[in-house]
């Protein structure tokens, strides 16, 4: 799990290194980039000059004072929106981090055709589409051998929940991951739609500095909408 502490304290100082040699730096980069964007600083400063300099016999009329100065007033507060956005934005990163970051031990229920153990129980839930005469689900192992096998008869559209103690007919302890069949029909023979949701533990959150919060599950990794539940 990446540590949100040490990222936002590595970059502080950072902008500490950089604000340090920024002030000798900043004239040099107007200078020279003319395209580079000017801050409500530089335009104060240009107003200030324009004022100074305009010519006695023709001053500049109060419109275009006015105008100028409105302009100016945009963009300082285009400045303060931006600044404000990017500390709620902050906020938000550091909340979601938090929520995200208390699943980790817990069992979330993912939508997957593979079920792992979780505490030596492999579980899950099959939704139909709609209502079946029968209903049969299975597990498989890795080389295609049963090894459990359980028929729900009649059921309803909706879900169905079932689970697996991870024994054998044999009385063998069964290792996963393990994919989940399922047979599904109604009153005609037909097949019913279905799929697939099965728990399995969170291991870690990973929160990048860039992108999005990521759940990292023994079944891989999920956004956290992709968590149907947590238990």
């Amino acid at each position: 799990m990446m540590s949100t502490t040490s990222s936002v304290s590595g970059q502080s100082y950072i902008n500490q290194l950089s604000t340090g040699s920024s002030s000798s730096a900043t004239t040099t980069s107007s200078s020279s980039d003319p395209t580079a964007a000017l801050s409500s600083t530089d335009f104060l400063k240009l107003l200030t000059t324009q004022l100074q300099y305009q010519d006695p016999d023709s001053p500049v009329d109060d419109t275009q004072m006015a105008a100028q100065m409105a302009q100016f007033s945009s963009v300082a507060g285009i400045n303060q929106m931006n600044t404000t956005l990017s500390s709620i934005q902050s906020d938000v990163s550091n909340s979601r981090l938090s929520n995200a970051s208390d699943w980790i031990g817990k069992a979330a229920l993912v939508s997957s055709n593979t079920v792992t153990s979780v505490d030596g129980i492999f579980a899950g839930q099959v939704a139909l589409d709609s209502s079946a005469a029968d209903v049969k689900i299975s597990l498989a192992d890795s080389t295609g051998k049963v090894v459990y096998s359980q028929d729900y008869g009649s059921q309803s559209a909706g879900n169905v929940s079932f689970s697996f103690s991870g024994t054998d007919s044999n009385g063998d302890t069964v290792s996963g991951p393990l994919s989940v069949k399922v047979n599904a029909t109604n009153s005609s023979g037909g097949s019913v739609s279905s799929s697939t949701s099965t728990w399995t533990m969170v291991n870690a959150v990973n929160s990048p500095a860039s992108g999005t919060t990521q759940i990292v599950t023994s079944l891989g990794t999920y956004d956290p909408s992709d968590i149907t539940s947590i238990s």
